[in-house]
């Protein structure tokens, strides 16, 4: 993604999958071979993310339960953070909990409050298998444990209890994309 190569722009756009979709809901396979397949799939998430004018994007999102997800996101402070994390592992999720809006491109128009820790650490490798390790803050923090639910078969709706449950739910009920 270096050299001024635009991430996605070899990608094609793919159709989201949608809250109620098993592969939503069922912890992700792990990565086992590193090559142009893996490539393509990261393409074609950047492809799609970019589409959907989302800021991450995980491979589940695209139907594929594969353990991928990829980002371009700000933090608090307007720092870009653009990347894709193969195989990751949250190994911090610390700080201030915070309750902050929260939306999904599988679960389109919708935002519910959901509560995030403002830091965030994901250790995983790149398309090619060079280790990586990503420290998030703040809105980058939150997208981060975002993406990585996905990839353990969670959404931010599970994050949510009582009154804001009841109120996404019958908000998600009531979606033209429901019918």
């Amino acid at each position: 993604m270096r050299n001024g190569q635009i991430p996605g722009a070899r990608g094609r756009v793919r159709p989201l999958t949608l809250l109620g979709d098993a592969v939503l809901h069922q912890p992700c396979r792990e990565v086992t071979e590193f090559g142009p397949e893996l490539a393509e799939l990261v393409e074609d998430l950047f492809a799609t993310m970019y589409a959907a004018h989302g800021v991450g994007l995980a491979a589940n999102q695209i139907g594929e339960p594969l353990r991928v997800f990829v980002y371009d996101c700000p933090d608090d402070d307007d720092v870009r953070h653009l990347g894709h994390v193969v195989n990751p592992r949250l190994v911090e999720a610390d700080g201030v909990v915070i309750r902050g809006p929260e939306g999904c491109l599988s679960v389109p128009g919708l935002e519910a409050g959901t509560e995030r820790y403002d830091h965030a650490v994901i250790e995983g490798f790149t398309m090619t298998g060079e280790r990586l390790r990503v420290h998030g803050t703040g809105w980058f923090a939150r997208c981060l444990q975002h993406e990585y639910d996905h990839l353990e078969g969670r959404i931010y709706a599970d994050h949510l209890k009582g009154w804001r449950h009841r109120r996404l739910m019958r908000q998600v009920d009531r979606a033209s994309w429901r019918r």
